[in-house]
């Protein structure tokens, strides 16, 4: 799971491979199959967290039209916008075995999808609506986050689209977690020692995530990932070679 970092789908784009010879069947690799011929589990996954948390009524409509405006503007970029290139000029962004980007993904995942998760399932249990109502937004836009990053590469969309998924989305999270940060920082524990806990684990989440995302945002999507995709985008099509002829 990419953990909403960004670019887990780009550096998992499987490489073209040369044609098998014509008296041999067709090679099928593992990410080929798919369970559902297009959703990978990844995305089934964070589909499912999308669900279970509307089930519970502490989604806003504000949220679910986020999520819809995405998925149009998504389409609409890439038709007037950003068209598809071909898969031999849209490269990955960054090396597939980078040891510390894989890190990266993994601890934000952990950090903001995994615990959150099950800091409001807890709370479910335990009765404490009222102190992961604050949480739920945070959680239900990063799944739906890392279901649209792998629907953006399923369907092949250009870079620049799939830049746009991480960078909107983080941007609309930053809202609610500032939001969480509030709730939390203003509400008091009481009747016994586990609200006591409750509230020190839900500041101590809220606080590393809105550390998280803010690093994520502000010190990789916008000045490291973007700047490289747009390059990587406008250079394999022929653009800074048109412009430097012009000059």
């Amino acid at each position: 799971m990419s953990g909403g970092v960004g670019p887990a789908s780009d550096i998992s784009l499987p490489k073209d491979e040369p044609s098998p010879p014509q008296n041999l069947p067709p090679k099928i690799t593992p990410k080929q199959t798919t369970p559902l011929g297009f959703f990978t589990f990844r995305q089934l996954n964070s589909l499912a967290f999308m669900l279970v948390l509307s089930a519970s009524g502490m989604i806003s409509l504000q949220d679910f039209t986020v999520v819809i405006f995405s998925t149009i503007y998504i389409f609409f970029l890439s038709k007037f916008s950003f068209p598809k290139q071909s898969i031999t000029q849209e490269q990955p962004v960054f090396n597939q075995k980078s040891k510390i980007l894989t890190t990266y993904i993994l601890f934000a995942a952990v950090i903001g999808l995994f615990l959150p998760i099950l800091y409001i399932f807890e709370g479910i249990l335990e009765g404490d609506k009222e102190g992961i109502k604050a949480a739920v937004p945070h959680v239900f836009l990063l799944a739906s986050q890392v279901f649209m990053e792998g629907v953006s590469a399923s369907c092949r969309f250009s870079l620049p689209i799939r830049v746009f998924v991480p960078v909107f989305y983080n941007s609309v999270r930053m809202f609610t977690l500032i939001e969480w940060l509030k709730d939390e920082f203003l509400r008091f524990g009481g009747g016994g020692e586990g609200l006591s806990r409750r509230l020190v684990v839900g500041r101590g989440l809220a606080v590393a995530n809105f550390g998280l995302w803010s690093f994520n945002l502000f010190g990789f999507l916008l000045p490291v990932y973007l700047p490289k995709a747009l390059q990587r985008y406008y250079g394999g099509n022929g653009t800074n070679a048109s412009s430097s002829k012009g000059d």
